[in-house]
C-alpha cells in the first residue's frame, strides 16, 4: 500500500513538472500586461515605451501597459502582488516601489521580496543637482554649497513628494554637506519641475532624463550627477562626489517583477527576453541619450540588488525622518 502511494506521489509530481515545464514552453499565447505606478509620460513610462517594440518581437505577442498610478506606486504593486502567477501580469517597479516604500510606509498589504519574482532590471537612472540660476547663481557644487551655508535656513529645495527618491536624494545630500534649507513637497514630477523653473524654489534632484531638455533650453544649470561615474549623455558633466561632496552617490534603478511562484521557466523567458531588448543597439543608444544606463541582471542577481536596495533605503529613510501612514 505505501508502495503504491509512493508511486501515485512521484507520479503526481511528474505531472506537476512537467506543466511547469509546458507552460514555460508555450508562454506566451496571448498579451502580457505590465502594470507600473506611475502616470503616462513619467519616466518609468518612457524607459518602457522604448523597450516596447523590441520585448513584442521577441516575445511574439503584444505587450499592455496598464497604468495604476497612486500610493508611490504601491497600487500597481499590490495588483501583480495578488496576480496569478501565469506570466501574463507583471510589474514595471523601481529601486522606490522595491526599497524606499516598504520602509516609508507604515502599512503594506504585501511584502516586496517575499511577493514578487524579481526578472531583471533595466536601466540605472541618475539624479541630477538642477539650479534656477536666478535664484542662486552657483556656477558648481562647491559654489553650491558655500552659497547654502551663507544663508542658513534661506534657500528651499523641491521634491515629487515626501519620502519619495527625489527627496531622500537631496536630503542625504543635505545632511552630507551640514546644510540648512526647507524642504518643499510637490505631487510629482510636474509640479516640482514648475516650482524650480518659476524660482518658488531654488534646486531640486530630479531625474536626468526629466531636466535635459530644460538644461539645454538654459532654463535650469545642472552642476552635477548623482551617480558614482558620470553619464555618457553629458560626459561633462561631474558627478557630485567629484565636483564638491565626496563619497556622495543616490541614483535609482527601474526593474521588471513577476507574482510570486512565477515558474522557474517562464521568469527565465522573460529575463532573456529582456536581455534581447537590452542589447538591441537601437534601444541602449536611447536609454543612454536620455541620460540612463542600461543594465541586465539575472533573475538571482537582481533577487540581490532588490535585498540590498531596501536595506540601504531603510537606512536613508530613517535618517531623514520621513514616514508616510
Amino acid at each position: 500500500m505505501l508502495r503504491l502511494l509512493l508511486g501515485a506521489f512521484a507520479l503526481f509530481l511528474s505531472a506537476v513538472s512537467l506543466q511547469a515545464q509546458a507552460q514555460g514552453s508555450d508562454w506566451p499565447t496571448k498579451p502580457v500586461a505590465i502594470y507600473m505606478g506611475f502616470p503616462a509620460g513619467s519616466g518609468v513610462d518612457v524607459v518602457a515605451r522604448i523597450l516596447q517594440p523590441s520585448l513584442e518581437k521577441t516575445l511574439g505577442q503584444r505587450l499592455v501597459i496598464d497604468y495604476k498610478a497612486g500610493a508611490g506606486g504601491n497600487v500597481a504593486s499590490e495588483v501583480v502582488a495578488r496576480a496569478a502567477p501565469d506570466g501574463y501580469t507583471f510589474l514595471l517597479g523601481t529601486a522606490a516601489t522595491h526599497g524606499i516604500n516598504p520602509a516609508l510606509y507604515t502599512k503594506l498589504s504585501f511584502d516586496v521580496e517575499a511577493d514578487f519574482t524579481p526578472i531583471t532590471t533595466l536601466a540605472d537612472i541618475p539624479n541630477v543637482l538642477a539650479i534656477n540660476p536666478s535664484v542662486i547663481d552657483a556656477k558648481d557644487v562647491k559654489d553650491f554649497i558655500a552659497k547654502v551655508k551663507a544663508a542658513p535656513g534661506t534657500y528651499s529645495y523641491g521634491s515629487t513628494g515626501n519620502g519619495t527618491g527625489t527627496h531622500l536624494a537631496f536630503a542625504a545630500f543635505v545632511k552630507q554637506a551640514g546644510l540648512d534649507m526647507v524642504h518643499v513637497p510637490y505631487k510629482g514630477g510636474p509640479d516640482a519641475t514648475n516650482s524650480l523653473l518659476k524660482g518658488e524654489t531654488c534646486c531640486s534632484f530630479p531625474l536626468l532624463q526629466a531636466m535635459l531638455p530644460y538644461a539645454k533650453a538654459g532654463k535650469v544649470r545642472l552642476l552635477g550627477v548623482t551617480t558614482p561615474k558620470r553619464v555618457a549623455a553629458m560626459p561633462d558633466l561631474p558627478t557630485i562626489a567629484e565636483a564638491g561632496l565626496p563619497g556622495y552617490e543616490s541614483y535609482t534603478w527601474f526593474g521588471i517583477f513577476g507574482p510570486k511562484n512565477l515558474p522557474p521557466a517562464i521568469a527565465q523567458k522573460m529575463n532573456a527576453a529582456l536581455k534581447t531588448a537590452l542589447e538591441d543597439p537601437e534601444v541602449k543608444a536611447k536609454l543612454v541619450e536620455l541620460g540612463n544606463t542600461p543594465r541586465y541582471e539575472t533573475l538571482e542577481q537582481f533577487k540581490a540588488t532588490v535585498k540590498e536596495g531596501r536595506a540601504k533605503w531603510a537606512v536613508v529613510v530613517k535618517a531623514a525622518g520621513a514616514t508616510v501612514d
